[in-house]
C-alpha cells in the first residue's frame, strides 16, 4: 500500500508539473474553469444589451428595421453612385448584425426560448429583405448597368421571392426519411433502421455499415424518387434559369460564376474533364482495390456498387494502416492544439491569442471561451468565441459564423470583426482535458483558417469582408491550414502527451498522412461527378428529367453504375447553397496546394511568406478579384492545367519538408 501511495503521489506531481507549463491560452482550454461575473450587470449576448432575454431579439430587430427604412429611403432618393454603395453596405451591416447573430443563436443556444426567438427573428428579417428592400434590388440593376423596364424588374423580384420558397421546400424534403413496409425488408436487418409500427424509416445511406445488404437497402430506399420533390427541383432550376436570362446571362451558371476564380462554366467543365482524364488510371486502380476487398467479404455481387464506395475504401484503409485514433488523442489535448496554433500564427503573422474574461450574459454557454486576436504592433484585430464542446441540443457540425463583419465606419474607426467557431469536441472530464482525434485536429485547423480570414480582412465594406468572397476562393485559407496540421515540423511544436510530456513521433504522423491517400483518386472522382452534375443542371435547359441527366453524367464522370429507380439528386442539398459552385472545394484545394508547395513547404514558419499571405490573400475578402489575389501570392497567374496538376500532385505526394 505505501508503494501504491508513492506511485500515486508521483503521478499527481507529474500531472501538476505538466499542466502548470500551459500558457494562458492552453490553460483556458485544458485546465481553467472560467468564473463568470454573476453578480455584475448582464450585458446581453455578445455584449448586445437588448439580448439579455429572448424578448430582446424583437427589440434588436425593430431597431434594425428602423435603420433599414431610413437607409432604403436614402438610397432611393439619391442618384446611383458612391453614396448608394455606401448606403447599401450600411444597410447590410445593420441587418446582418441582427440576422447573423440570430442565425447562430437559433442553432447553438441551449435555451429553447432563445433558439425560438432567434428563429422567428431570422424569418422576420428575411421577410423584410424580400419586401422592403426590393426597391434596392431593382436599383442595384441600374448600378450594374442593366437597365430593365419596370415589368422585368418586378419579375426579377418576384422570381427571387419564389425561389426562397422553393429553396425551403427542397431543403426540407431532401432531409426527410423514406418509409417502407416492414415485411419488405429481411428480418435480420430491420433492427439497423428506425421502426415505426409496421413501417421502417430510413433517413440516411448507412454507407459505413459492414453489412452489404443494409447498405444496399438504405441506398435504394433512401434515394427512391419523390414525385413532388422532383417537380420542386425542376421548378427551382427553371426559375434560376429564367432569372439569369432576365438580367442578361446565358444561364444561371454564367451568372453565378461571374467574379469567381473560374470566371465561367466553360472553365469549370474544362477543369473537371481534364482532372477526370488525369485521374483515370489512379481511379481505376482504386476501384480494382475495392473489388478485391469486396471479394474478401464473400459478397454475392462481385461488382463494386455505389453503396460500397465509402465502406470499402474505409476497409482498405483499415487493412493497410489500421489507424487507431486513441493512440493519437493523448498527444492532442485541446489546450496543446490551441498553443500550437498560437505559436504558428505568431511566427507567420505576428498575431497571438489573448484570453478574455467574458462578462455576465455575454455567453450562451459557460464552456465557451473568448479570445482576442492581437497583433504585435497593430493591437487588437478582433474577437473569436470558441464554442468547442458537445452539449445536448447542439448540432454535431464544425463551422464558422460571422457575427459582425469588419468595415470602415463613418468616423474613420475600423469596426472589429467578431466570429464564432463551433466544433463538436469531447468536453474535459475531471483531470482529463479534451483529447482530440486526428480528424478533430484537422477540423480545428480548418475552421481556424476561416477565423483568420475574417480577423485579418481589412476591407472598407463589411459585405465583402473576410469569408464574404467568391465561393471558389473562400475555402483556400481553411484548406491551407490542413497542410500545416499535417506537417511534422508544425505538429512537433505542440503535440505532447498530456500526462507525460512525451512528443508525438514523426513515424506516427507519417503513417497517418499516408493513410489519407488510400482510394483518394476514387474519392476525388466522386466529388468531380457531383460538381459536373451541378454544372449541367445550371447550364442551358436540357428539357429532360433531372434523373436522366444524373444517369448520363454519372456514366461520364464516375466509375460506378447508376442504380435504377434512384434519384440521388433529391438528396443533393448543396444545390441550394452552392448552385453552380459545387466545384469550388476542388478548386480551392488546388490553390491551397499550390500556395503550400510554393510558399510554405520549405519553411512553414516563414514570416516573409506569412506577411505576403496576409497582404495578398487575407486582407481583401471579396473586394478584390480572386485570381489577382492568387497571382499576388504565387507571383504568377495559374492556368486550369496548373490547378489540375496541383490536385494530382496532392494525391501522389505527401507534402512534407523536402529536407
Amino acid at each position: 500500500m505505501p508503494c501504491v501511495r508513492l506511485l500515486l503521489q508521483r503521478s499527481h506531481a507529474l500531472y501538476r508539473r505538466t499542466v502548470n507549463t500551459w500558457s494562458a491560452v492552453g490553460a483556458a482550454f485544458n485546465v481553467q474553469h472560467q468564473r463568470l461575473e454573476h453578480l455584475k450587470k448582464n450585458v446581453g449576448l455578445f455584449g448586445v444589451s437588448e439580448l439579455r432575454s429572448p424578448a430582446g431579439f424583437q427589440m434588436a430587430l425593430c431597431q434594425a428595421l428602423r435603420e433599414a427604412e431610413f437607409l432604403v429611403h436614402r438610397a432611393c432618393t439619391h442618384p446611383p453612385g458612391a453614396v448608394t454603395v455606401e448606403t447599401f453596405d450600411q444597410l447590410s451591416d445593420s441587418l446582418c448584425k441582427v440576422a447573423d447573430l440570430a442565425d447562430f443563436i437559433k442553432v447553438a443556444h441551449p435555451d429553447a426560448a432563445f433558439r425560438e426567438a432567434a428563429e422567428k427573428t431570422c424569418v422576420d428579417i428575411g421577410t423584410v429583405v424580400e419586401m422592403r428592400v426590393a426597391e434596392l434590388f431593382m436599383l442595384d440593376f441600374e448600378i450594374s448597368g442593366i437597365h430593365l423596364d419596370e415589368s422585368k424588374r418586378s419579375k426579377v423580384v418576384a422570381l427571387n421571392v419564389k425561389l426562397l420558397d422553393l429553396y425551403n421546400e427542397f431543403l426540407s424534403g431532401s432531409q426527410l426519411p423514406n418509409a417502407i413496409e416492414k415485411q419488405v425488408l429481411p428480418e435480420h436487418i430491420r433492427h439497423c433502421f428506425s421502426i415505426d409500427g409496421n413501417r421502417v424509416q430510413i433517413g440516411g445511406l448507412h454507407a459505413d455499415s459492414p453489412n452489404e445488404l443494409v447498405r444496399e437497402a438504405a441506398y435504394k430506399i433512401f434515394l427512391y424518387p419523390n414525385t413532388s420533390l422532383l417537380l420542386c427541383l425542376d421548378e427551382l432550376l427553371a426559375c434560376r434559369h429564367e432569372l439569369a436570362t432576365l438580367v442578361g446571362y446565358e444561364s444561371f451558371a454564367h451568372r453565378a460564376l461571374k467574379g469567381t476564380m473560374a470566371k465561367n462554366p466553360e472553365n469549370v467543365m474544362k477543369f473537371l474533364k481534364l482532372l477526370t482524364e488525369k485521374l483515370s488510371d489512379r481511379t481505376s486502380k482504386d476501384f480494382m482495390m475495392m473489388k478485391e476487398m469486396k471479394k474478401k467479404t464473400h459478397s454475392t455481387n462481385p461488382e463494386v456498387m455505389p453503396w460500397d464506395h465509402a465502406y470499402l475504401s474505409g476497409a482498405i484503409r483499415t487493412e493497410k494502416f489500421n489507424i487507431d485514433p486513441s493512440v493519437y488523442s493523448p498527444y492532442f489535448s485541446l489546450g496543446a492544439c490551441m498553443e500550437g496554433l498560437n505559436h504558428l500564427f505568431m511566427q507567420l503573422l505576428g498575431v497571438s491569442f489573448q484570453t478574455v474574461q467574458p462578462k455576465m450574459g455575454e455567453l450562451w454557454s459557460e464552456d465557451v471561451r473568448k479570445l482576442a486576436l492581437v497583433h504585435e504592433t497593430e493591437g487588437l484585430l478582433g474577437y473569436i468565441y470558441c464554442d468547442f464542446f458537445r452539449r445536448p441540443d447542439k448540432p454535431h457540425q464544425d463551422c464558422h459564423f460571422t457575427i459582425r463583419g469588419g468595415r470602415l465606419r463613418d468616423d474613420g474607426v475600423y469596426q472589429l470583426p467578431v466570429v464564432v467557431l463551433m466544433l463538436s469536441l469531447p468536453p474535459p472530464s475531471g483531470k482529463t482535458p479534451s483529447l482530440l482525434t486526428p480528424s478533430m485536429v484537422e477540423n480545428l485547423f480548418h475552421e481556424m483558417g476561416h477565423a483568420m480570414h475574417s480577423m485579418l480582412g481589412r476591407t472598407r465594406y463589411q459585405h465583402v469582408t473576410g469569408t464574404r468572397c467568391p465561393t471558389d476562393f473562400a475555402e483556400v485559407p481553411s484548406i491551407l491550414m490542413e497542410y500545416f496540421a499535417s506537417d511534422y515540423r508544425v505538429v512537433s511544436q505542440f503535440a505532447r502527451h498530456y500526462q507525460t510530456g512525451e512528443p508525438l513521433s514523426e513515424s506516427l504522423v507519417s503513417h497517418l498522412c499516408e493513410s489519407k491517400r488510400v482510394c483518394n483518386a476514387a474519392d476525388t472522382q466522386l466529388q468531380i461527378f457531383y460538381a459536373a452534375l451541378d454544372q449541367v443542371y445550371h447550364g442551358k435547359p436540357q428539357y429532360r428529367s433531372t434523373t436522366d441527366i444524373l444517369r448520363e453524367t454519372q456514366e461520364k464522370f464516375y466509375g460506378l453504375p447508376y442504380v435504377y429507380d434512384t434519384a440521388w439528386q433529391l438528396r443533393f442539398s448543396h444545390l441550394v447553397g452552392y448552385g453552380a459552385k459545387y466545384y469550388s472545394y476542388l478548386m480551392s484545394r488546388a490553390v491551397a496546394s499550390m500556395v503550400w508547395r510554393q510558399c510554405f513547404l520549405q519553411d512553414p514558419f516563414s514570416r516573409m511568406m506569412g506577411e505576403r499571405y496576409r497582404r495578398e490573400m487575407l486582407a481583401h475578402g471579396g473586394s478584390k478579384e480572386p485570381m489577382l489575389m492568387v497571382q499576388g501570392m504565387l507571383q504568377k497567374t495559374p492556368t486550369i492545367e496548373d490547378f489540375v496538376d496541383a490536385l494530382v500532385l496532392d494525391l501522389d505526394a505527401n507534402l512534407k519538408s523536402p529536407v
